[in-house]
């Protein structure tokens, strides 16, 4: 978990920010986070919520790096909530429980995150989106 959401974020992070700097491109950096990287959720999740607190560490980290350089590349994040992808069924640890929430409630569509995100890096260049949380409104937590 920590490789994936911590060591992998943070290398495809510096090759991009380095990519767009060297080709002076005012680019746009978007980590995505979650909703246990600003709470626990549950017992079970404290090493998820651990990394993904991790993730709001970094991208607030590179945005101070990023204004010291005076560099036009920005960065932002979107912590979604229960978003029903495939990774539902690993992270509930059962296969059919995604499939139970799902019928109980209606969560987050993969197209609710892109949609937030497009709205992100549409903001104009004076303006740096730094986090945003979106959950289904049927979620409690």
């Amino acid at each position: 978990m920590l490789e994936v959401n911590v060591l992998g974020l943070s290398i495809a992070t510096r090759e991009a920010v380095s990519d767009m700097e060297r080709r002076g491109v005012a680019g746009h950096v978007v980590h995505v986070s979650s909703m246990a990287g600003h709470r626990i959720p549950g017992t079970a999740s404290g090493m998820y919520a651990a990394s993904k607190f991790a993730v709001r560490a970094l991208t607030e980290g590179l945005r101070r790096e990023l204004r010291e350089r005076q560099s036009a590349v920005r960065v932002s994040a979107i912590s979604p909530g229960y978003v029903d992808t495939e990774f539902s069924a690993v992270f509930a640890g059962a296969p059919g429980a995604p499939a139970d929430l799902t019928r109980r409630l209606k969560v987050l569509e993969p197209d609710d995150v892109a949609a937030a995100i497009v709205w992100i890096v549409g903001q104009p260049p004076h303006v740096e989106v730094h986090d945003v949380l979106v959950r289904p409104t049927a979620q409690k937590n």
